[in-house]
């Protein structure tokens, strides 16, 4: 019997019904500790540029090899004693999934700005945005929590699903650790362009195939939000490059044509300006009811992949 087949069911399951809860032990916790430690460590025995990019690569194969080996050998060691193996591997499968997650911190900001708190909004978007939020309007704020939602439809939700069917918990876990890598150090600003060059070109490697598949999970569920699946689908084709990554683009663009509108443009991060090509068309002005719509795109692609997903493992049965 395949057991993965049930544990990422069981799994997305979990998350739905408590997400992440606070106080929780979470690996990525642990994942970023480590990078962090590692980093200082870099940075303090590199004398060039090209010594940091070098050292910022040492750090994607300790940071992946160690998020792949610590549940690779815990589920190992445990083959024996099957309950205690499964209830492991869902547990592990569940921290990789980040959707309730997710939503919640969406909607945070989402209430903060019904209740005309702006500053409160500000303050929320930080803890989910690398982008300065000290002084964005409303609209900023919008525009930033519909982007992220969207982005991380691919890298907290689909690709963490993607790489679990395949390879199971710690296969999903390695990328993790590849993602929150790219998410502390895969920056174009001076401080972290050498470091975190390595960084950031791994994780686009691992989002290449997830980010193109939330984009159609995206388009087809478009309706579900007012949207049309064959514009959406255009407005990604059309807008896929128009971001510094080769892959963020994807769920972006598909987001921005299910809900009419228009993303990105300039950001702050680290008291750099980086401009951003624009991501569809403006047909309707960006509000925070898209809050909204984006969360319920993130949760209807994630059904669609769990159905593609359970209809190609009965056929393959």
């Amino acid at each position: 019997m395949d057991f993965n087949f049930l544990y990422v069911l069981i799994a997305v399951a979990i998350d739905w019904i408590i997400g992440d809860p606070y106080g929780f032990p979470h690996p990525v916790i642990y994942i970023g500790k480590l990078i962090r430690y590692l980093e200082k460590k870099f940075r303090k025995i590199s004398k060039s540029p090209s010594q940091l990019k070098f050292f910022g690569g040492i750090i994607v194969i300790l940071v992946a090899g160690t998020s792949f080996a610590i549940p690779y050998f815990i589920l190992k060691f445990t083959e024996k004693v099957p309950l205690i193996h499964h209830i492991l591997s869902i547990l592990i499968l569940w921290t990789t999934i980040a959707c309730k997650c997710l939503k919640d911190e969406a909607l945070k900001i989402y209430k903060s700005l019904k209740n005309n708190d702006i500053e409160d909004a500000r303050l929320k978007l930080s803890y989910i945005v690398g982008r300065e939020t000290k002084y964005l309007s409303e609209d900023e704020i919008v525009r930033a929590d519909v982007e992220t939602v969207a982005e991380n439809t691919a890298d907290g939700v689909i690709a963490p699903l993607i790489f679990a069917m395949i390879g199971g918990a710690p296969l999903a876990m390695m990328y993790k650790g590849i993602n929150t890598m790219d998410s502390m150090l895969g920056y174009l600003t001076k401080e972290y362009k050498d470091i975190g060059y390595f960084p950031a070109k791994v994780d686009d490697l691992f989002n290449l195939i997830p980010a193109r598949v939330t984009g159609i999970l995206i388009c087809l569920v478009s309706p579900l939000v007012g949207g049309n699946i064959i514009k959406s689908f255009k407005i990604m084709i059309r807008d896929r490059k128009n971001h510094k990554s080769p892959n963020c683009a994807y769920p972006e663009a598909a987001a921005a044509g299910a809900m009419r509108v228009q993303l990105g443009g300039i950001n702050t991060y680290f008291g750099e300006v980086i401009y951003k090509p624009t991501i569809g068309d403006k047909i309707v002005n960006l509000n925070k009811e898209h809050i909204v719509e984006v969360i319920k795109l993130m949760y209807f692609s994630e059904i669609l992949m769990l159905i593609i997903y359970v209809a190609v493992g009965m056929v393959f049965r």
